[in-house]
Parts: C-alpha cells; structure tokens; sequence
C-alpha cells in the first residue's frame, strides 16, 4: 500500500509515469522479500526522472543525499550526548564508596519532579522493584550524581547507615527516590552527609511516601530554619516513625515554634533529641507547654542548648504536667537557681518521670537542697544525674538527706561526678545505703585531709615574747632567777612560765594589751628545756640563755638564706 505522501506525489506525475511506476512497485510488493524495504524505500530514485517543468509538488532532499534538487540546505540535529554510563561502576569494590557523591551544576529538580521524570520517560517497561534499585540508577542519572556503592550494597539491610558518606543535597534526592519505594529499610543512620536545607527537604518528601522507616538520624547536616517547618509537618503525618534524632542542625528560637507543634500533635513520636542545637530562653518558653500536652513522647533530649530563667522554669512546669514522659536530658544548659525551684516543684507534682540528667547546669548548694524538697516527695525517680554542678559537698549532703525523709524513695542511680565530697557526705551515704541497699552512687572522690599547721619552734614563741614586750634578755633572764645565783633550775624554769602565762590572761581579759605570743604546752617547755641546757647538768645558766637565742636566731637566718637562693633566677647561659 502506499503511503499519503506518495499518493501525491503519484498526483503529480503524468499518466504513462504513474502506470509505469505502478507497475514497477506492484511487482515488488509481489516478492515478500522485498516488502519490509518497499515500506520505507525512498522515492528520490522516481524523482530523479521527473522533468524540471512539471507541475509536481518537490520533496526536500534528505540530509546527505547527492542527489538534492534545491541549494538550500537542511540544518541536521546535534548528536546527542552520551548519558553516563553506570555499568562500569564496581559495587562489589569496598573503597569505591568513599568517593561517592559530588554535586554538579545540573538543573535542580524536586523529588516528585524526578520520580515523575523517572516513570514517564522510562523507554522500557519494567517490573516493579521494592528495593528501589532501579530508581536510584535513575535518580543518579537525573541529578548527574556518582552512585554510592555501599548503599547499592547495603540498600536490603533492615539497618542502613550512611553516616560521614558526604552525599550532599544532590545525593540525597537520589538515594530519597530509592527509599520511597524501599520496603527493608527500617533504621536509617544519615548523620554528618552536610545535606542542608534542600537535602532536608529530599528526605520530608521521601518520608511522606515512606511507610517502614522507624529510626531516623539527621544529625549534623546543617538543616536550619528552612528545614524546621517541613520536618514539622512530617513528624505530624508519618505514623511509623518513633525515633528522630535532630541534633547539631543550628536550629534556633524561630525553628522551637515549629517543633512546638510536633511535640504537642504528633502521636507516634516516642524519642526526639534536639540536643546540640541554639535554644535559648524563648526556645524553652515555647517549648514548655507543648511538652506539658503531648501524649507520645516518652523520652526529650534538650542537652548542649542554651535554656535558661524563664525557658527553664517553662520546661520544668511543662513536666510537671506531662503524664507520658519517661526520660528527660536537660544537662549542659544553665537552669540556675530559678531552674532549680521549678524542678524541686515539679518533682513534687510528676509522678512519671524516671530519669533525670542536670549535669551543668549551674546548680548551687541552694538549687540542690530545693531539688532535693522535690526528691522526698517522688517515689517514681530512679535516676538522678547531677554532677559538675557548684554544689560542693553541701548540695550532695542535702540530696542525701531527702533520700532518707522519703521511705518510698525509688532512687537507684545517682551521679555526682566531679564533686568533691567530705566524711560527713560519707557518713550519710551510708544511711541511705541501709535504707536503699542497691542503690549506686558515683562523686568525684573524697576531699583531701585537712593539712595540720605547721607546729612552731617554742624558741621562736620565746623570741617573740621577749620582742613584744620590749626585754632584755637579762630581764627576761631575771625574771625566772628567784635567788639571784644566775642559773635556772628546770623547776624554776617552769614556774616562770606559768606565771608568764598567767599574766598574759590577765592582760588578755582586761582588754588593755592583746595576746602577746607565749603560750607553751607542756612538751613545747620540755623541748626548749632540752636545747638551752647545752651540758646537761639539769640547770641553766645565763651563758647558756645567750648562746642557745643567739645560736637559734643564726640558724633561722641561714634558714632564709637557702630559701632566697633557691627561689632566685639562674642567669641564661649560652
């Protein structure tokens, strides 16, 4: 049969051409053999015969063809460019992945615009493919992209992560393609890949078609503020995932009101951390009553922000009134006095809460004897996290104290660490210990002794009386020698003392002079005995008084000596 073109041009030949050319392609069309080709053999070979002054409409020559009736020529379309070709890539080799994804200067496209790109220019039909293999090929070749071997390895694991693998936010669109249709992925690990704010938005979309994922790990990927409100929004529709970690992403008090309104609608979320982030005083005040209505959210972590004064008493009153909430990190922030009442109030009032972590967080001797107001009231409390806190010995004593006033106390765990505690904390602990024999208590160590003073020389004490009252020593001397023969009996010696010492109470009593330095013990009177009796014959002379003063005084010189010497500076040798 013949095709509308060349009825046409049959049109415009004259009769003996038609018949003759009728007759010619009749006779093909009768050999099977030549029937694909007669379909589309070119008619250029007729036309060449066509005389010029004919009235028949003229075809435009193929590109190429020698046998072109018109000078002009046919503009030929580009070669196509070769698409990148992905069967070269070894996914069996282990180091290949480590120089998976870079991002080119492609034209960005959304999630949904690849996936409809992927389904309707698809040259091939193909059977579905759960693994979502086929799609991420695919989603490379949209978003020009080096597919990452360890996911094409590891994409059937029921745990996949693919932490520091720095996919980027181009990457990240075409491993999202693949897990919209993944049905084996059940944890996925996505920290540190610096996906940004286009990178958060890829994973929102997938999660909203996604219906497996359980565990999710955004942290460290610079998300930000533009990312806030979309994770938002999922956290509020996906009903599978239980477990968000949303740390180190610079989310600040703008993005707190977004993840107020998840905290407060979602109903699936049993564990979020927004841990590492830049929440601040307005961030708690926000987040505080949304806490206090939500009813899936079993565990929060708030540590390493900012939350103090009036966001740290929200906090604590949004607990307060939380009936679901197990477990609360609020360490590494500032809570402060303030923080503390509110905490001592609200373990008063909570009977849910577990675990407790206020590690750092400004709490004074003061703020922990308030916390502990709230201890000996709870009876749900197991662990209480407390330590590098200013509260010294004093906080952990007061801790310890309303342990003991609460005798359904269920405190099983107590962290002090860093502080130093003292005998009397010890002596208490271990009244707890009877009350609570399995409890476990960890502190920063027992405080270092007491040094004892340094025990005076009595010759020095003797010295400075002698200095301090203006004597002689013949004076001095005198006064202990009753019977005038020069020589002091170690009786005689001290009586005079005691008298010395008794005059000294007088003065001291009578306000007129203060103590005046001579205040020898028993064994202080019987060591200066010892040393100015330089013969031993039991007595003591005058020459023996001014040898053994002046012999001391020479000793502590030479004493200062080696000391200065000591602490001077050596001159600088070359």
């Amino acid at each position: 049969m013949l095709t509308r073109c060349e009825e046409e041009d049959e049109e415009g030949f004259s009769g003996n051409e038609a018949d003759s050319e009728d007759e010619g392609y009749n006779d093909e069309i009768a050999d099977p053999e030549h029937l694909l080709i007669n379909m589309t053999v070119s008619r250029a070979s007729s036309r060449k015969s066509r005389p010029e002054s004919s009235g028949s409409r003229l075809e435009k020559p193929r590109p190429g063809s020698d046998n072109s009736d018109s000078d002009e020529e046919i503009p030929t379309r580009p070669p196509l460019q070769p698409e990148i070709d992905f069967t070269t890539v070894d996914i069996s080799d282990e180091k290949a992945f480590d120089t998976d994804l870079e991002d080119k200067d492609e034209e960005e496209y959304s999630l949904t615009e690849l996936l409809f790109l992927y389904r309707t220019n698809s040259e091939t039909t193909t059977a579905y493919d759960p693994t979502g293999r086929t799609a991420y090929i695919e989603g490379c070749k949209k978003a020009g992209v080096v597919p990452a071997s360890y996911f094409l390895r590891h994409m059937n694991d029921p745990h996949l992560s693919m932490k520091h693998h720095g996919l980027g936010s181009q990457g990240m669109r075409a491993i999202a393609m693949s897990l919209v249709s993944n049905t084996s992925v059940l944890t996925l690990d996505l920290s540190d890949n610096w996906l940004g704010q286009h990178g958060g938005h890829a994973v929102c979309e997938m999660l909203r078609d996604n219906c497996f994922i359980t565990h999710l790990d955004l942290s460290e990927n610079k998300l930000g503020l533009q990312s806030a409100e979309s994770l938002s929004q999922v956290l509020q529709q996906n009903s599978t995932l239980t477990h968000v970690t949303l740390s180190g992403n610079d989310f600040d008090d703008k993005a707190a009101i977004h993840f107020s309104d998840a905290i407060m609608n979602s109903t699936k979320l049993e564990y979020l951390n927004l841990s590492h982030n830049l929440f601040g005083e307005n961030a708690g005040v926000i987040l505080g009553p949304a806490i206090a209505d939500n009813s899936s959210l079993k565990e929060l972590d708030l540590s390493w922000n900012s939350i103090r004064r009036k966001g740290a008493v929200a906090i604590a009153h949004g607990l307060k009134n939380n009936v679901y909430m197990k477990k609360i990190n609020l360490s590494w922030n500032g809570f402060g006095l303030e923080g503390a009442i509110a905490l001592g109030d609200c373990l008063k009032g909570n009977q849910v809460l577990e675990e407790v972590d206020l590690t750092n967080n400004r709490i004074t001797s003061e703020g922990a004897v308030l916390i502990g107001k709230g201890v000996s009231a709870n009876e749900t409390l197991t662990t209480l996290r407390m330590g590098r806190n200013p509260m010294q010995t004093a906080g952990c004593y007061g801790i310890c104290a309303a342990i003991l006033r609460n005798p359904n106390c269920g405190l099983r765990e107590i962290d002090f660490k860093d502080i130093l505690v003292n005998k009397d904390f010890d002596d208490i602990f271990k009244q707890v210990q009877e009350q609570i024999p399995d409890i476990k208590m960890r502190h920063g160590g027992m405080e270092p002794p007491k040094k004892p003073r340094a025990r005076i020389h009595p010759m020095v004490k003797l010295t400075n009386y002698i200095e301090k009252n203006n004597l002689r020593l013949v004076d001095f001397f005198n006064k202990f020698d009753k019977d005038g023969s020069m020589s002091v009996t170690y009786e005689e010696f001290q009586q005079g003392i005691e008298c010395a010492k008794a005059a000294l109470q007088k003065l001291v009593k009578s306000e007129t002079f203060k103590d005046t330095g001579i205040k020898l013990s028993q064994e202080e009177v019987q060591i200066l005995l010892n040393e100015l009796d330089s013969d031993g014959d039991g007595e003591i002379n005058f020459s023996e008084m001014v040898s053994g003063h002046t012999g001391f005084q020479e000793s502590q010189q030479e004493n200062v000596n080696v000391i200065l010497t000591a602490t001077q500076a050596r001159p600088v040798t070359t």
